[in-house]
Formats: C-alpha cells, structure tokens, sequence
C-alpha cells in the first residue's frame, strides 16, 4: 500500500510540473508530495527552464538548493506565478486540511499570493468532509494555554504537538497546536472563529485558495477544479 500511495504522488508531481513555464516564479510547497514536485522541478531547471522559486520551509529551501533551483526572497516580489504544494485533506469543493508538516503559516502566506495554486496528493487524501485528519494550527507559545481554552469553547481536543520530548518549534519559532474538532461541517465557519482567536497566526483550513487538486489514482491522475 505504501508503494502504491508513493507512486501516486509521483505521478500528481508530474502533471503538476508541467503546468510551470519559463520565467515564472514558482512557490514550493512543503511535505512527501512537494518532494517529488520539487525533484521533477530540478530536473527541468538543469535541462533548460528558467524560474525563480519561494520555498514554503527550510527543509523545501535546502531540497530546492540541492537541485540548483534559483530562489528568490518572497518579499521582493508581490505575486507568484504558481505554486505546488500538498495536503493533509481535500474534499471536491478543494476544502483543504494543511498543516501536518508543520509549514502551514509559510504554505499560506505563499498560497495566499499565487495566482495558481496546484495541490498534488494521493487518493487516500480525498475525504467528502474534512476533519478525519485532526487541524494543525500554529500559535505563538505565550498565548498557547489560552487558544488551547478558547478551543475547547468550539468543542475542539486540542494538544500542542510534540518531538520526542519538547514541543514541535516551527520555523518561525511557534508551537503547532493539533486539534480534532470532529466531522467539520461548516469549515468556512471555523475558519472564521479561529481568525478570530488572539494568538493563532496560521490555521491548516485553507479556503478558497486551491485552483485545483492533482490526485494520483490507479496508475493515472484526476483532476478537480
């Protein structure tokens, strides 16, 4: 099974990454799925086309530098041509769960100014309604005791994620809190409750900033847009 749920990401990584023309710039995604985008990215960058990538993370950084992919700081610019990343979830509407990587603040802040935001997944990610997987949210930790209250006022479990024993630091220096809010009914609607929480800088909900899922499946691919 593994094999085959590798295999399928592949494949969306490839269709994805040719959907990328020359002098685009390009944000990479963090996680599995990007891996394999960016790898496919790397081969087409040695073999002629010319880019200029954001990554969404440090580890998407070194990955993207060891394919000699040219990166540029997202501050110089005010727009991103396209953008492969991946997901924890997805449903038909391209409701996303992100985040369980760790890098959902950057996946945002790079998805929020793409013009094109292509996600790539396996067909285990597919869901008809988000929340299988619990919510990532990434919190200032001066406020973490606080937001983890406030989210049990939404009927939410929420645990700040752990590594070994110290809490998982993302690269901006925050905790992830993991939430499991159940069946998410009305994700526009959490959306906007969590926006509303002092202290959260970054939620996995990502709403309405997909133009379309790539999900490798069967030995092939399918589209939603």
């Amino acid at each position: 099974m593994a094999k085959n749920v590798e295999k399928e990401k592949q494949l969306a990584a490839k269709a994805a990454v040719k959907f990328i023309k020359d002098n685009q710039v390009v944000g990479l995604g963090t996680g599995s799925s990007a891996n394999y985008a960016i790898k496919e990215i790397g081969e087409i960058v040695k073999n002629g086309l010319k880019i200029l990538a954001v990554p969404t993370s440090n580890k998407t950084k070194f990955l993207a530098e060891s394919f000699n992919i040219p990166l540029i700081d997202i501050n110089s610019i005010t727009a991103i041509d396209i953008t492969i990343d991946g997901a924890d979830e997805f449903t038909s509407d391209l409701f996303l769960i992100k985040g369980g990587g760790g890098a959902l603040l950057k996946e945002k802040i790079v998805a929020s100014i793409t013009k094109e935001e292509i996600i790539i997944v396996d067909s285990t990610k597919k869901v008809d309604i988000l929340g299988k997987f619990k919510l990532p949210i990434e919190v200032i930790p001066f406020a973490s005791n606080y937001v983890l209250n406030k989210i049990q006022l939404l009927k939410g479990l929420g645990k700040i994620r752990f590594v070994s024993d110290n809490p998982f630091i993302t690269d901006e220096g925050n905790y992830i809190i993991d939430i499991d809010f159940g069946v998410i009914n009305d994700p526009v609607l959490l959306s906007d409750k969590l926006n509303s929480i002092e202290g959260i800088v970054a939620h996995g909900l990502f709403i309405k900033l997909a133009s379309k899922v790539i999900m490798g499946s069967n030995g092939s691919t399918m589209i939603f847009v």
